[in-house]
């Protein structure tokens, strides 16, 4: 450790130089992740907080909860216990005077039912009415407040904001929580039709009744518009990213372990030790890759601190743990491609040729 901190500070810029790159590859790497991760939980966040297991809809509906509608009819052979809820979907746009139109998507749930609890609220209270809507905190960033009233796609009524709940976003748009009446008056469906379908927390939970079909939650969200595309694009490129940052660093450290081996010969004339050198070596690599790791992220954080709200950054500590870890293992890897050479130099022929 001693000769590998001495080393770095006689050759201040070789080696700002390595931590340079390793912070510029590391910064980059931390940043596609966490937009990666941070758009793709846009997608599921309000599913996320329903803690939900299956949900059942229409078998017509192409898995797709929008274009789902259970009749009455269909609803009345269904026996629902506590695990079980109702729930209603359809896009809408809010508007009012003097504020950004914001495209949503409307979620109608029963008060009685267990997703109307689990909906956590951060400033007003829940819906109790049927002019009475919970939005998404991103409103309150386009300069909705509690009070306002709006009106939704193009029907005469108001609404008015009673709530404000953190991270309820499905498919990328804010969520507005309402009543199972205001979802039918903004689907421009008749009573005959009760909801879009119901989501459960119990893994028992699939009804028989025909012209329905139960999913698990994990496949309902793969089928999400764009969810599975995303993903495997975002995954892809990260994965391609994280193969050529590692190439880059191991080759990097492997070209400035073999520009020392003058120096090596030299002290292995004087007597050092091989291991000595061999521990020097892997030292100075996880003191540049560490630093450079480091640097990173404090750049990262000032980044996410930096951007505006409305850019979905989030970070999945394990994720982040594995690619931290693939760029150490990659420093040392590189470090440790030429110990063989470091072993066997002959400082004779190193220094006489």
């Amino acid at each position: 450790m001693f000769l590998a901190l001495k080393e770095i500070r006689h050759e201040k810029l070789r080696y700002g130089l390595i931590v340079g790159m390793v912070v510029l590859v590391s910064y980059l790497v931390f940043v596609l992740s966490g937009l990666a991760y941070g758009l793709a939980q846009q997608n599921t966040q309000a599913i996320t907080s329903w803690n939900a297991r299956s949900i059942t809809l229409n078998d017509d509906a192409n898995e797709s909860l929008s274009q789902s509608l259970l009749t009455t009819k269909t609803t009345k052979a269904l026996t629902l216990s506590k695990h079980e809820a109702y729930i209603g979907q359809t896009g809408v746009v809010a508007k009012e005077k003097g504020r950004a139109k914001l495209s949503a998507q409307f979620v109608g749930v029963d008060r009685n039912q267990f997703i109307y609890d689990r909906v956590a609220v951060t400033s007003g209270h829940k819906p109790k009415r049927a002019n009475q809507i919970l939005v998404d905190d991103s409103f309150r960033d386009n300069g909705y407040h509690l009070g306002d009233r709006v009106q939704l796609n193009s029907t005469s009524s108001r609404y008015r904001i009673v709530g404000f709940t953190h991270n309820a976003k499905l498919s990328v748009a804010p969520v507005i929580y309402g009543t199972l009446g205001t979802w039918r008056t903004l689907s421009h469906v008749t009573a005959d039709f009760k909801a879009s379908g119901v989501v459960s927390n119990s893994a028992t939970f699939k009804p028989k009744t025909a012209g329905l079909a139960t999913l698990s939650m994990s496949k309902f969200i793969n089928k999400l518009p764009g969810y599975s595309a995303q993903n495997t694009t975002f995954t892809f490129m990260i994965a391609f990213l994280m193969v050529i940052a590692m190439v880059v660093i191991a080759v990097f450290l492997y070209i400035l372990t073999m520009q020392k081996l003058p120096n090596y010969a030299v002290l292995r004339a004087q007597g050092i030790p091989a291991r000595v050198l061999v521990s020097t070596t892997i030292s100075q690599a996880l003191i540049l890759v560490v630093s450079g790791l480091v640097i990173g992220a404090a750049l990262t954080a000032a980044t996410v601190l930096a951007l505006p709200a409305g850019v979905p950054m989030s970070f999945n500590m394990p994720l982040l743990s594995g690619v931290t870890g693939g760029i150490l293992l990659t420093g040392v890897i590189g470090a440790l491609i030429p110990v063989r050479i470091i072993l066997h130099v002959d400082p004779v022929s190193v220094i006489g040729g």
